[in-house]
C-alpha cells in the first residue's frame, strides 16, 4: 500500500514517461487535453466517500494499490475462443487497452461507416479528433474522468455518416492479460452518430488469469438528430478485478438512444452513466441489471439532464445479490429550467438472495421548472418461498426452480433490448452466470437452514 502523496508521485512518473512516447504527442490540442487532464487529477485525486457521488463507495483499494500502466499483451487464438465472442457483425479487440488487428473485424463496412482503433485515428485524422474528443466528458467533475482522459490514447473508435443504417452490431471487446503486474489501462472510445443514422454499439469488457488489474474507461457517444443507437456495456472481468467506466451521451434533436448495463464480474465496480438530452424532442432508456456474489461490489451512477423541452427519460434498474456482495443504485435526474415538458421516471428494483447482501438505493430528483412529470421509486425483497414450493411441486429441482425465478426477473432488463444479435449474447452470458448462481446457491441451502423469505418493500 501507498500514501496519498506517493500514490500520486507514482502517477506523474507515469504520466511523463506516457507523454514522450503517446500516440499524438506532437499534437498541440491533445497534449493540451491530456495535461488539463492531468491537472485536475492530481489537484482533487480519487474521490472518497465523503464525496455525494461516491458515498456509498470506497474506492481506496485502487488508490493505494501502485498499478503501472500495461503495455502490450498477448492474446492467443485458444484465449480469444474461450471468451464466447457471439453475434458480432464487426469487432474491434484490444488488449491490455491497446488495439489488436490480429482478432479484430472491420472489413467490409457499410459506405459511410468508420470504424477503427482510437490510436490509428489521432495518426489519420486528427482535425477530425479535435472537433469531438474531450469535449462532452467533464473532468471537472469525476477524477476518474480526467484520469482517462490524461492517459487517453487508444480505444474504439466509430463514426456513422448520416442516414446510413447499420445492421449488425459494432463489437469492442477489451481483454486483460493476466500478468505477474499491477497493470492498469484507460480505453477511451468516441462514437458519433450523424443525423438519422442507426447503430448498435457493444462495449464487453473481459480478464484472463486472476491478476489484480484496474480499468478506468471513457465513453463519449455523440447522437445526432433522429438517430437512433443502442449501446451495451457488458462487464464480466475476474474477481479480482477494478471496473471504472464513464458513458457520456450527447443527444441532438429527437434523438432516441438505449443504454443498456450488465454487470456479472469484476470486484470493485462502478458504472456511470450520464446523458445529456440536449436536443428538443429526445428520448433515453437507461436500463440495467447487476448481479452480484462473493464479495463482489457494484456501484451504478446514473446522472440524467434534461436540458431541453419535450424530451422523455426512463430508468430501470434490477439488482441480484448474493454472500457478501453491496449494490449501488444512485439513479439522479436534472431536469433545467427551460426543459418544460419532461417526462421523467427511474425505478430500481432489488432481489437479496442472502441475509449478508447488501443494497443502497438512492433515487433522486432535482426538478428546476414548473411543467414535468417525474417519478422514482425502489423496491427490496427475497425469492418469493410459496412459488419456489409451487415449482417444486410440480416436479422442478430446486436448482431448476430458483433458476426460472432468477431468470424472470432478469427478463425484466431483457425485455427491454430490442431484438438483435447483441441481445442474444447478453441473454447467453446471463443465463450461464445465472445457473450457476443458482446452482451454488441450492448446495447451500441443502447444507445450511433456510433463510426466512421477505415480500417486496417500498422503500423510496
Amino acid at each position: 500500500m501507498i500514501t496519498a502523496t506517493e500514490q500520486l508521485r507514482t502517477y506523474l512518473d507515469g504520466f511523463t514517461e506516457f507523454q514522450k512516447r503517446a500516440a499524438g504527442r506532437e499534437l498541440h490540442w491533445l497534449r493540451k487535453l491530456r495535461e488539463d487532464a492531468f491537472a485536475r487529477f492530481c489537484e482533487v485525486g480519487f474521490p472518497t466517500t465523503h464525496d455525494e457521488d461516491w458515498r456509498f463507495t470506497n474506492v481506496s483499494a485502487i488508490a493505494k494499490t501502485p498499478f503501472e500502466l500495461a503495455s502490450n499483451g498477448e492474446l492467443s487464438r485458444n484465449d480469444f475462443e474461450s471468451l464466447r465472442v457471439t453475434n458480432a457483425g464487426f469487432l474491434l479487440v484490444f488488449v491490455n487497452g491497446r488495439f489488436d488487428p490480429k482478432f479484430s473485424s472491420v472489413e467490409k463496412l457499410p459506405t459511410g461507416v468508420r470504424i477503427s482503433g482510437l490510436a490509428r485515428e489521432i495518426a489519420a485524422n486528427p482535425q477530425v479528433l479535435e472537433l469531438q474528443l474531450g469535449r462532452y466528458l467533464n473532468i471537472h467533475r469525476d477524477s476518474f474522468a480526467a484520469l482517462n482522459t490524461a492517459f487517453a490514447e487508444d480505444g474504439a473508435c466509430v463514426h456513422v455518416s448520416k442516414a446510413v443504417v447499420v445492421e449488425q452490431p459494432i463489437y469492442a471487446l477489451f481483454v486483460s492479460t493476466g500478468t505477474d503486474q499491477q497493470l492498469m489501462t484507460h480505453p477511451r472510445n468516441l462514437i458519433v452518430v450523424e443525423n438519422e443514422a442507426q447503430a448498435t454499439i457493444v462495449e464487453d469488457y473481459v480478464s484472463l488469469g486472476e491478476s489484480t488489474a484496474f480499468c478506468n474507461t471513457a465513453t463519449e457517444l455523440v447522437v445526432g438528430e433522429n438517430a437512433v443507437v443502442s449501446h451495451y456495456m457488458i462487464e464480466r472481468e475476474h474477481p479480482k478485478a477494478f471496473n471504472v467506466s464513464t458513458l457520456r451521451i450527447q443527444q441532438g434533436r429527437s434523438a432516441n438512444v438505449s443504454s443498456h448495463s450488465v454487470l456479472l464480474g469484476g470486484g470493485l465496480v462502478r458504472n456511470n452513466v450520464h446523458p445529456v438530452l440536449s436536443g428538443e424532442g429526445s428520448e433515453c432508456l437507461i436500463n440495467g441489471l447487476f448481479i452480484g456474489n462473493g464479495r463482489q461490489h457494484l456501484d451504478n451512477y446514473m446522472l440524467v439532464e434534461h436540458a431541453s423541452p419535450h424530451c422523455g427519460s426512463r430508468q430501470f434498474y434490477n439488482g441480484i445479490l448474493d454472500d457478501y456482495a453491496h449494490g449501488v443504485f444512485h439513479g439522479r435526474i436534472i431536469v433545467h429550467k427551460d426543459a418544460q415538458k419532461t417526462d421523467a421516471k427511474q425505478t430500481n428494483r432489488n432481489l437479496l438472495l442472502s441475509d449478508d447482501a447488501r443494497i443502497d438505493t438512492k433515487p433522486q430528483l432535482e426538478i428546476y421548472a414548473d411543467d414535468v412529470k417525474c417519478t422514482h421509486g425502489a423496491t427490496i425483497g427475497q425469492i418469493e418461498e410459496n412459488a419456489l414450493f409451487y415449482l417444486r411441486s410440480r416436479g422442478i429441482d430446486e436448482v431448476s426452480a430458483r433458476r426460472l425465478l432468477l431468470l424472470a426477473f432478469a427478463n425484466e432488463c431483457l425485455d427491454r433490448m430490442a431484438p438483435s444479435g447483441a441481445r442474444d449474447h447478453v441473454e447467453e452470458l446471463i443465463h450461464l452466470h445465472l445457473l450457476e448462481l443458482a446452482e451454488t446457491k441450492g448446495r447451500r441451502e441443502i447444507s445450511g437452514p433456510r433463510e426466512t423469505a421477505r415480500n417486496w418493500q417500498e422503500v423510496g
